[in-house]
This record gives C-alpha cells, sequence and structure tokens, in this order.
C-alpha cells in the first residue's frame, strides 16, 4: 500500500435527528494508497452499504485495532446499485471503516448512508411465507439447533452482506411453534482465521465444559483461509444470542491431515457419561467423545465404501428412534448428505439404521441406500438436540 500521498476524497456532514441521538455525525472519506478509509465521527448504529451483485468482491473491514478485526468480501455498488445492507459501527465515539479494491470513483462512496436502523420489511413477493427464510442475506445450511426455555434456536450458515456465498457466519432465528420466527442478529462472525462453517449446539446442563450450567456449546467447522478445516468450540451464557469463541481452539483437528473434515454434531451418549461427536472425514463418518467438549479422543469410523457416494459426505447426524413406536426397541440412525451426484438429479440425505455399543455402529444392510426424501434439492439435513423424545430435523431446500 502507498502511505505517502492521501487525498480527500469526499466530506459529508449528517444531522441527526432527536431521536437517534444528540450529537451530529460527521462521515469523512479519504484515500491512502489503494485504501478508501471512511471515519465516522458519533456513529450512528450502521453503515449502509450499497451492493450491485454482479460487480468483483471489495474487501470492508471494521478497524477497531483488535486481532480479530476481519475483512469481509463485498460487492460494493460500481456504476449501479441493487439493495443495501447494514455494516455494524460499534459502540465506540468514532468508527474506522477500511476498503480495499475499490474504484476511487466507484458509486458506493456517493451512496454510503448512516442509520441506527435497517428496514428488513419483505419487499419479494415470491419469498416464502412458511419456509424459514433470512430477512436478507444468503443462507445454506442449518446449524447448531438447539431448545432452551421455551425457545428453538435455528442457526445457519449466513452470509450478511450479500446474497451470494460468502462471509460465512452463523445467522440466528427463534421460534415457540418452529412455524414463525424472530431474526436476530447473527450469533457467531466470520474470524481471522477464516469462515464459520457449519456444526451443532448442545446445552451443557452439567457444565461439563466449565462454562456455566446451561450455557450454550456450539461446536463448529472454521475453515480457513488455506481450505485447512478444524473444529472449533464457542460458549453462550446469554440464550444463545452471543457467543464467546474458546481461547484453546481448536478442539479438535483431522489426525491424518484431511481437507474435507467439517460439520461436527455433538450429542450426550448416557451409557458412557459422556459427549460423541461425528464428523465428516470426506467419504466416512468419524467418532470421537469427550468428557468435557474440550479434548476429543477418536472411537471409529462408518460408511467408507458404502451408500451413495458421487462426493464427499456432509453434515452427518446420530440419533435414535423407536423401532414402530416402541421405546423399548430403540435403533441408532446415521443421516449424511451429499451434493451433487444423486440419482434424481441434486443433493439428497441418506440414511443407515442400526445399532451403536459405545464405540463401533454396525448396519446389516449398509449397503442399501436409503433416502430421506426424493425431491431434486434436499441438503443439510441435521436434528435439534435438548428436545426431550422428539426428534426434529431441518434441512436446506433451494
Amino acid at each position: 500500500m502507498e502511505t505517502n500521498k492521501m487525498m480527500k476524497a469526499a466530506c459529508l456532514m449528517l444531522m441527526a435527528s432527536a431521536t437517534t441521538s444528540a450529537f451530529a455525525q460527521k462521515m469523512n472519506i479519504e484515500h491512502k494508497g489503494d485504501t478508501t478509509i471512511v471515519k465516522v465521527e458519533n456513529p450512528t448504529k450502521y453503515l449502509l452499504l450499497p451492493i450491485q451483485e454482479e460487480k468483483d468482491e471489495a474487501q470492508v473491514l471494521l478497524d477497531t485495532g483488535s486481532k480479530d478485526d476481519t475483512w469481509m468480501d463485498v460487492r460494493l455498488a460500481q456504476n449501479g446499485s441493487d439493495y443495501y445492507v447494514p455494516f455494524a459501527l460499534g459502540k465506540g465515539k468514532t468508527a474506522t471503516v477500511k476498503i480495499l479494491g475499490l474504484k476511487k470513483d466507484a458509486l458506493a462512496l456517493n451512496l454510503l448512508k448512516l442509520s441506527d436502523t435497517f428496514d428488513t420489511t419483505n419487499t419479494d413477493y415470491y419469498r416464502p411465507s412458511y419456509h424459514f427464510t433470512p430477512l436478507y442475506g444468503w443462507m445454506n445450511d442449518p446449524n447448531g439447533m438447539v431448545y432452551k426455555d421455551g425457545e428453538y434456536h435455528l442457526y445457519f450458515q449466513y452470509n450478511p452482506y450479500g446474497s451470494k456465498w460468502g462471509n460465512m457466519h452463523w445467522g440466528h432465528a427463534v421460534s415457540k411453534d418452529l412455524v414463525h420466527w424472530e431474526h436476530l442478529d447473527p450469533a457467531i462472525a466470520r474470524d481471522p482465521v477464516g469462515h464459520i462453517f457449519s456444526g451443532s449446539s448442545v446445552l451443557d446442563k452439567k457444565n461439563t465444559a466449565g462454562f456455566g450450567k446451561n450455557a450454550i456449546i456450539a461446536i463448529y467447522t472454521n475453515n480457513s483461509v488455506n481450505h485447512d478445516e478444524v473444529q472449533c468450540l464457542a460458549y453462550s451464557n446469554d440464550n444463545g444470542r452471543t457467543f464467546t469463541k474458546y481461547e484453546g481452539n481448536p478442539v479438535l483437528t483431522p489426525f491424518d491431515g484431511l481437507k474435507d473434515f467439517r460439520d461436527p454434531k455433538v450429542f450426550w451418549y448416557e451409557k458412557g457419561k459422556c459427549w460423541y461427536m461425528i464428523v465428516s472425514a470426506d467419504k466416512e463418518m468419524r467418532l470421537y467423545k469427550s468428557k468435557n467438549l474440550k479434548k476429543w479422543n477418536y472411537v471409529s469410523a462408518f460408511g467408507k465404501g458404502i451408500g451413495q457416494q458421487p462426493c464427499q459426505y456432509e453434515c452427518p447426524d446420530f440419533f435414535q428412534l423407536p423401532v414402530n413406536g416402541d421405546k423399548k426397541k430403540m435403533k441408532w440412525v446415521m443421516t449424511m448428505n451429499i451434493n451433487p451426484g444423486c440419482w434424481f438429479g441434486g443433493s439428497a440425505t441418506e440414511y443407515f439404521v442400526g445399532d451403536f455399543d459405545g464405540k463401533n455402529f454396525t448396519c446389516p444392510d449398509a449397503h442399501d441406500v436409503k433416502w430421506l426424501d426424493w425431491g431434486k434439492d434436499h441438503y443439510a439435513t441435521v436434528t435439534f438436540s435438548n428436545t426431550g423424545d422428539r426428534v426434529l430435523g431441518i434441512t436446506w431446500m433451494s
């Protein structure tokens, strides 16, 4: 970056209304080499970023001086604008936003707005009213679903800065009936290590991890910039609204350097009085166990060479169901997802039914492929935790 030249490109004064702030907001835009610097005094809650979907990504950073500051990939408007997305400015007396990869004459610099609110009124005529969708942005895999204190928490792969894949966060919504959802702020944000990929959440009723009784513990894949995939932990003590990432991350790395190692699903195994994790390891599922959710030991693997395998397995799950409603006769069900390559044209969830003894999962008809759904696009099926005898699953559909 060049640092010897600084050009003042624009200076904008915005007078705040009495309902938002007692002070005026001042937004100053400067160029320093290949970096655009937006400084805001007495910032509002958001800087609204104008998006042009078919243009290249620029990189946007809220510079707080923290090691956790992270560049986000945003398709900022160059010569036209499709819509706005909110970019949180923090709670300081000043906010500094840096932008890389944006021309000095880009339209975005004339369209930036300061606001304490962001209008999420549904203006999409074809947006589903029954199936869950976020109020704005891109979503795919459901993640970390857990039930606590009358609320169903749905986390999901989420890009809050556009309607294309990128900037993977855990988006968040809650519901009391699984039909009507309240959109909340993202719960786990992309960080300097990489994207926050899929995972699961559990209610730590016995405080096994030491983060507090009834803390919600999230185990997720962190996908680094060099595409190494490791499993990480975060915890919440405010009913899943915000999470703190564990300082000892990662809690699990592949013992063989495997690249495709992701989507951990954690569950409590009562017979062993410990936690188990099933995680996708390319074309097999690996099982690990732990007493404290932090230190994991390898147990066994299942799936290599069986089932429909056009590509790697993803988003596994492992749970018990009664046979014909008889709770004295329980079987274990292992689900796994593949995309693309299903014979009916798209993505799908396949499942295996068998027994689990705390070490090995055995399925007598493992080569007989069973499909959870026969539609063309049915993916990333995973279940809620802490729902008692009910097994509730959600899947992703385009």
